[in-house]
């Protein structure tokens, strides 16, 4: 592409006079592979941003959303409905854990994340508690880029310039090189410890301010942070000792990142509230979705007068396309086995650690981390130049033929569930040649 084609779009989270100078760009994609405009192969080790879980490609999505496309293109979602969203939504609700049987949708994990706050303050004003207005979240934390979501979330250059603008606290993050470096799963040390933390910022806002907590079950652009033994169980026991709601955002641990459909059943947390998107389509489609527990849904719109319960929505809410892509996705996740394949005991996990972990002892690592089909490798900070390991490895990587995402001065995995140990091999292959090329 010539410098004038390049020039209007304002590309995000990307440097954009780099990329322009530099461009990266993807023509096609199959399977567990990308092809580029020079017409390279790239094994995809990131499912596209945490999204294509069964790959790229698969023709069942394809023509699900050609078929709908045919029928029924668009149908508004205030006050008129149609039968897909309802039947997408029945089976979300026979997937989900719990009560959580009640499904809004959204386009986006940044939406859903905004909704799940919203659903919170309405449930407490619903509740006669509307003075419930805090939200705790986590440092290195992840929620997406609206304004509740850079709040709550705990990543600060996603705030520095905007400002956070609902009341907020933050839990510290979970990581402790000096106890947890190189952990196989999760975590052996300080799960309690630190869930403890949540008691000390209820005793310093008190629990009648204080509307939710929301964490990631794994953090992931934070880092992929597995949660210590215990830590998110007792997070779950506060919340509950102290009437506070627990939303789990799982709009990258959900379908199947972790060997469940959902993060709440492979850890056996039940939150009030999940977050999705990312997988709930295979990245095929924007959507995302949030399921609430019966007690939310009952409080706001059976304890409400008539009209409108939920003064909120988007034009895009359940787009048929959208439901379409997401009830084809399932079927496949379902059909393939794939909600399950990357189970943390299971073979292929086994093997992707395994590999993972005898990168040990390569100049510049400090610590490799993993869970299921989840996982990063954190290098030691360059003199003067913190945060910029994990995108020199990168680079190398995506020249040798390899997609990794660069978290700082870290590296992240979250392969399509469909890899096979081949792939692997040739994943861990070319991540330890970077790592020698760029750190020895």
């Amino acid at each position: 592409m010539n410098t004038t084609e390049l020039a209007a779009h304002w590309m995000p989270f990307t440097p954009n006079k780099a990329f322009k100078a530099n461009p990266r760009m993807l023509v096609g994609a199959q399977g567990m592979y990308w092809t580029t405009d020079e017409q390279r192969q790239v094994l995809d080790m990131t499912a596209g941003l945490w999204c294509c879980n069964a790959g790229h490609g698969h023709p069942h999505i394809a023509e699900a959303i050609a078929r709908q496309a045919q029928t029924l293109d668009y149908a508004p979602c205030f006050g008129f409905g149609h039968p897909l969203s309802f039947e997408l939504s029945e089976r979300l609700a026979q997937l989900a854990p719990g009560n959580l049987n009640k499904v809004f949708y959204t386009n986006s994990g940044s939406e859903s994340v905004e909704t799940a706050l919203k659903m919170a303050l309405a449930y407490h004003q619903a509740q006669g508690n509307g003075g419930k207005q805090i939200f705790i979240g986590r440092e290195r934390g992840y929620h997406g880029v609206n304004f509740g979501g850079i709040s709550v979330g705990g990543l600060t250059n996603n705030h520095k310039a905007f400002g956070q603008w609902i009341p907020n606290d933050h839990l510290s993050h979970t990581q402790d090189l000096e106890l947890n470096a190189f952990s196989r799963g999760l975590p052996l040390y300080g799960g309690e410890e630190k869930a403890n933390e949540l008691e000390k910022l209820i005793k310093r806002h008190d629990a009648s301010r204080i509307a939710a907590v929301i964490i990631e079950p794994i953090s992931g652009a934070g880092g992929v942070l597995p949660p210590p033994i215990g830590y998110l169980k007792r997070i779950r026991e506060i919340c509950d000792r102290h009437g506070i709601l627990l939303i789990f955002d799982e709009v990258i641990c959900g379908f199947g990142r972790t060997g469940n459909v959902f993060a709440s059943q492979t850890f056996d947390v039940i939150p009030d509230i999940i977050t999705t998107a990312k997988g709930l389509t295979n990245g095929a489609a924007p959507m995302g979705a949030v399921l609430a527990g019966d007690h939310i849904y009952e409080a706001v719109v059976e304890g409400a007068g008539a009209g409108v319960e939920l003064f909120h929505g988007y034009t895009y809410s359940a787009h048929p396309l959208a439901c379409a892509a997401a009830m084809a996705t399932l079927d496949i996740y379902e059909q393939e086995g794939l909600y399950h394949r990357g189970a943390e005991k299971g073979e292929l996990a086994r093997y992707f650690e395994q590999g993972l972990h005898s990168l040990k002892g390569l100049p510049g690592v400090v610590d490799i981390r993993n869970y299921s089909l989840l996982a990063a490798v954190e290098f030691e900070p360059l003199n003067g130049k913190p945060g910029a390991t994990g995108g020199l490895i990168q680079t190398a990587a995506w020249e040798q033929g390899m997609m990794l995402r660069s978290l700082g001065d870290a590296i992240a995995m979250s392969p399509p569930l469909i890899i096979e140990k081949s792939h692997i091999d040739d994943a861990i292959g070319i991540l330890e040649l970077s790592i020698r090329q760029q750190l020895s």
